[in-house]
């Protein structure tokens, strides 16, 4: 059973209406409803391929939706062409959101700081001299206090990991978007990684979309989880549900295969 208590009240953080994304002749994403409240944790899963990452791609427009409405706190927007105007309602809609990406993404030339900082100095304008007491707290709360200067050639796939995490949360997220973070670390490193979400979870009440075959984190973590088949939410609900009395025979098939 999820550990965390379910937010009921209050408008959605982010919601997607009809959202739909093509890939030339292919449809990739084929109207997707859904609503995420401030402090919830949804967790996406499906097989490779279902269009889980893409849909996650699509909420900060990493990839433009061919149609349908993203709207994450308040900044509203339709898929579709990209106009100068648009440009921008997307850097705001992108100072909303922190994304995680299961490769880390880090620059290999900065330290651990420089890193977690580059966001807040180049985008946000922020003297280094005063963003670098926030780069050190941030290190501090995912467990690398002793890695401010490390480049990433000599951290650890979960280091790493906890580094992209820090810069992301760097700019002061409403909402954090994680694809599928451990699925490049070994075994023994996915651990660490959990744990400092759990307590983004627990403990900041963060509002989280997270890509992951990570069923524990799901059951103890999440509120609610979305199963994507073939670009479709085809089954949601709680954990307990969901893992224990899964509806569709799509998901129970996926599960059966991966619990």
């Amino acid at each position: 059973m999820s550990s965390v208590s379910t937010p009921t009240d209050g408008r959605p953080l982010v919601r997607l209406e009809n959202l739909r994304k093509r890939f030339g002749p292919l449809e990739v994403l084929k109207g997707i409803n859904l609503d995420v409240m401030p402090g919830e944790v949804i967790v996406l899963f499906g097989r490779s391929g279902s269009g889980k990452s893409t849909l996650l791609r699509c909420i900060n427009f990493l990839e433009d939706p061919t149609s349908g409405v993203v709207e994450v706190d308040g900044i509203r927007l339709a898929g579709g062409h990209r106009t100068h105007g648009k440009r921008e309602m997307i850097r705001k809609l992108r100072m909303r959101t922190g994304m995680v990406f299961q490769d880390f993404a880090l620059f290999p030339h900065m330290s651990a700081l420089d890193n977690v900082i580059e966001g807040i100095v180049t985008v946000k304008g922020i003297r280094r001299d005063v963003a670098e007491p926030t780069g050190r707290h941030l290190l501090d709360q995912v467990g690398l206090q002793d890695k401010y200067d490390e480049y990433p050639i000599r951290l650890s796939g979960g280091q790493k990991q906890r580094v992209a995490i820090a810069r992301a949360l760097a700019m002061n997220p409403k909402v954090m978007l994680f694809d599928e973070p451990t699925s490049a670390l070994d075994p023994e490193l996915i651990g660490e990684v959990l744990a400092v979400m759990k307590g983004l979870a627990t403990e900041m009440q963060m509002t989280m979309v997270v890509v992951t075959h990570e069923m524990g984190f799901a059951r103890e973590v999440s509120h609610r989880m979305c199963f994507i088949h073939d670009g479709e939410i085809v089954e949601e609900g709680p954990p307990s549900r969901i893992l224990n009395d899964p509806q569709d025979a799509r998901t129970k098939r996926f599960l059966e295969a991966v619990l």
